[in-house]
């Protein structure tokens, strides 16, 4: 079933809802994954983004997300004054990422006391992106739905605590999918569900054996 977007379009700041709202999006996503603002970030501009970015202000669009604003706000064609007032150094670079899709950015964040994140996501217009890629695994999400993404060793019984820790607190699991490096290595969930996943329940995942990273998205970053 289709959105209200595909008709009626996102509330933003033009001029484009693929090259400047999906942008945003990117931006905002890349950032509640890493946790905090970034005070390092490096943007490469794939395909159609490299091309016509520039003209459509994605590379305003992307930082514009990464300091936490949504494609309507009204600073973002000022981003990058504000980024610097904020203290967060960026570069941005084209490059031809192999197989992406043409309306594709990969944004590498770092700051102090954090793990080096990378993120890959594409735009598909109307405001709506995928990420394609979190740290070199392929994966495949697009952060509308309420979504636990749990980083951990590839090994049997992770995907069997994570379910058991959603159910005692009776939280339903919309989908599930499960992406991996390779066969014993590192493997991430991406797991939607009906209901918002409490604090207790990440801490309860975070101190189990096996389990690197959780991080939950609020439905289209609530």
């Amino acid at each position: 079933m289709g959105s209200i977007f595909d008709i009626l379009g996102p509330v933003m700041v033009g001029p484009s809802s693929s090259h400047t709202a999906g942008a945003v999006r990117i931006g905002q996503i890349a950032r509640q994954l890493f946790g905090v603002q970034p005070q390092k970030a490096t943007v490469y501009l794939h395909g159609s983004f490299a091309a016509t970015g520039k003209g459509h202000g994605t590379d305003k669009a992307l930082i514009a997300g990464l300091l936490g604003m949504k494609p309507d706000d009204m600073r973002i064609p000022h981003s990058f004054e504000i980024a610097k007032e904020q203290g967060m150094d960026f570069v941005i670079e084209n490059k031809d990422l192999k197989g992406a899709h043409p309306n594709t950015a990969r944004i590498v964040m770092d700051a102090e006391g954090k793990k080096t994140m990378t993120i890959q996501a594409y735009s598909i217009g109307g405001g709506r992106i995928r990420v394609s890629s979190l740290d070199g695994i392929d994966v495949n999400f697009s952060g509308e739905s309420n979504t636990l993404i749990v980083r951990n060793v590839d090994q049997p019984g992770r995907i069997g605590e994570v379910s058991a820790a959603l159910s005692k607190e009776n939280v339903n699991i919309a989908t599930m999918t499960v992406f991996r490096d390779k066969r014993g290595g590192f493997a991430v969930m991406v797991v939607e569900t009906d209901q918002v996943v409490s604090e207790e329940v990440i801490h309860t995942l975070e101190s189990k054996e096996g389990i690197l990273k959780v991080i939950f998205l609020k439905a289209n970053g609530a």
